[in-house]
């Protein structure tokens, strides 16, 4: 590993933002209008419910939810950044390794991820009097599982382009949203059919956010599901790993690194 050419991957995608205002909209815009949304909803629910944790939960959902498809999304829509500005080639006839690469583009993740959570923390204390940050240390662990998730998510993302080629670019904006309804992201887990809830238990979205929700509502962090995430992280982190080097070795044998840039 070679922090001068890891830095040269962080300080080129920061740089884009420099340059371009618009791409500023996915860590400041959408998690604004996106807190704003869910914010209001869940005081109109709280009042029904009379539940005075509802919007707290709601919000922190939100927040490592955000999290999660901020950092998938920072390596996946990196790397079709590189393909659109064909700088492909041009970054791997350098010396940069694969490794060197992925660790550039999840490091933009987290400094993308550091904004995002002081705009979201910050927005929810003006407008709602909601610390997203009261539960805290819990949150460390539960943020850092699910960036793992990201990590392996995106990183499969990539191998899937690499292996079908920008026509399959439509997959690193889809996957998240995809992912989100069956994340119990916003309701528990008992929400799902029986038959579900046994297939569900095997993705670490669902324990991530249960383990969220019994920590506001008082509870003690459940160790059982921090495990689980974790336990399936690895396994995932893992196979994604694995997957984009086959894809990345099979791109390069057959010239399609500079096809995909065509």
């Amino acid at each position: 590993m070679n922090l001068t050419r890891i830095s040269g991957i962080i300080f080129r995608h920061l740089a884009v933002y420099r340059s371009n205002l618009a791409r500023l909209n996915e860590i400041l815009l959408w998690p604004f209008f996106e807190l704003l949304l869910w914010g209001f909803f869940g005081q109109y629910v709280g009042r029904l419910s009379a539940l005075g944790f509802v919007v707290a939960m709601l919000l922190g959902a939100l927040l490592l939810w955000t999290v999660f498809s901020r950092v998938q999304q920072s390596i996946s829509i990196s790397f079709l950044m590189e393909l659109w500005s064909r700088n492909m080639m041009n970054v791997f006839i350098t010396p940069i390794s694969i490794a060197e690469y992925l660790t550039g583009l999840m490091v933009v993740g987290l400094i993308k991820v550091a904004f995002v959570t002081l705009l979201m923390s910050t927005v929810a204390w003006l407008f709602y009097s909601v610390n997203l940050l009261a539960i805290g240390l819990p949150l460390v662990p539960l943020a850092a599982a699910l960036i793992l998730f990201a990590w392996a998510i995106g990183t499969f993302i990539v191998g899937i382009v690499l292996r079908f080629g920008q026509g399959a670019e439509s997959i690193a904006w889809m996957f998240a949203f995809f992912l989100q309804p069956f994340g119990a992201v916003f309701f528990p887990l008992s929400i799902y059919p029986s038959w579900l809830q046994s297939i569900l238990w095997w993705i670490p979205l669902p324990h991530i956010f249960e383990a969220l929700r019994a920590v506001f509502a008082g509870q003690s962090l459940p160790l059982q599901h921090v495990a689980w995430a974790y336990g399936l992280n690895a396994v995932y982190l893992l196979a994604a790993f694995m997957f984009f080097g086959m894809m990345f070795e099979k791109a390069r044998e057959k010239g399609f690194l500079l096809k995909l840039q065509e």
